[in-house]
């Protein structure tokens, strides 16, 4: 469980200038080669002619002309790395944040959410201690990752998260248990601006907020997280590229001055989906130190880390195993800095046995 390839070698030739400027290589030795390859003698390779018998036998020995080569191969090698990335296992596994209170928090969740306590791991060694909550088995489920770190109380929200959606029968009903348990209600039951689905707010008691959404039955309850991004399309490229992510819909609303981006690995309805939201001119946001990250699986951190890096992602953890624990994985940040980190899946099944 989370705490909180190398590109092959470039098959072209050095260029004709390398070559010349090389004391392996030479102008003697280039120029007796030449002209046994374009079959002309020694004395014309350096006349008035010479630029064309050097771009002929640019062409015949297949040395890079104007990096053309050497771009085509980049392309190529970037295309390959972008198929790996869409066909590569990929699931989120659980969102982590930072509480005040553990005992507080999971008593919330269990009780006015619905969740079921999955299971808790103290480690003393490092002062703080996770449990994990949600809807089904982590082996199959989106679930939630709460780190208390001894001693620490109180944590800032920040402005650039935004909610976690949880999909429930009846919002109505949720919004009453969650006052009658002392939970606070930031937006009463009613329909989305400008649509007909059925929603409200709630506040955990560290802070975080929920969106309940009215749906039918649904695989995965725990449904969204949205986090606000200071550009959308570039957003979307990265997640699209880097995560291997759908662009399942977006949705401008020119009235508030927002538009969002749903992104995920399948339909809304049946897994988690990431949502982003970019408000009208607004580029940076203070992100505090509660939100910490969410987890992906994959069948390979190393290529993984490689997309990250040519998509546009930063490195915070080298991709490789975790110490004391086998489990490999690799941590980055997005554009907007926003963190993830990447577990292998079978790692991920042997630390759940």
């Amino acid at each position: 469980m989370v705490r909180i390839i190398p590109m092959a070698a470039s098959s072209i030739r050095p260029s004709l200038t390398c070559l010349s400027s090389s004391p392996r290589f030479p102008i003697s030795l280039l120029s007796r080669n030449l002209s046994r390859t374009l079959h002309v003698p020694q004395s014309q390779l350096f006349g008035l002619n010479s630029h064309k018998l050097l771009r002929r036998s640019v062409n015949c020995l297949g040395v890079a002309e104007s990096g053309k080569p050497a771009q085509a191969s980049t392309a190529t090698a970037q295309d390959d790395l972008l198929t790996w990335v869409k066909n590569d296992k990929r699931r989120m596994l659980h969102v982590v944040y930072r509480v005040g209170d553990l005992d507080r928090t999971i008593k919330f969740y269990t009780e006015c959410l619905g969740m079921k306590l999955l299971r808790k791991r103290d480690i003393p060694e490092e002062k703080y201690t996770n449990a994990f909550l949600g809807y089904g088995p982590e082996d199959s489920h989106f679930v939630i990752e709460l780190t208390y770190n001894y001693g620490v109380d109180k944590y800032d929200i920040g402005a650039g998260f935004g909610h976690f959606s949880i999909a429930v029968d009846d919002v109505a009903k949720t919004v009453e248990l969650v006052k009658a348990k002392g939970g606070k209600v930031a937006r009463e039951p009613g329909p989305v601006k400008g649509g007909k689905t059925v929603i409200a707010f709630i506040e955990d008691p560290d802070g975080y907020k929920f969106e309940l959404l009215e749906r039918g039955p649904t695989p995965e309850p725990l449904c969204q997280v949205m986090l606000r991004v200071g550009d959308l399309d570039r957003a979307i490229k990265f997640y699209e590229k880097a995560f291997g992510m759908e662009l399942l819909r977006t949705r401008d609303n020119p009235e508030y001055k927002y538009t969002i981006a749903m992104m995920g690995y399948g339909p809304e309805d049946k897994f988690p989906v990431l949502e982003l939201t970019y408000n009208y001119g607004v580029t940076e946001y203070d992100k505090g130190n509660a939100y910490a990250q969410i987890a992906i699986g994959t069948d390979d951190v190393y290529k993984t880390a490689e997309a990250i890096k040519l998509f546009g992602g930063k490195i915070t953890r080298e991709p490789g195993p975790l110490p004391g624990i086998s489990t490999k994985i690799t941590a980055c940040l997005d554009p907007d800095g926003w963190k993830s980190v990447f577990v292998d899946n079978i790692d991920f099944l042997k630390e759940l046995e």
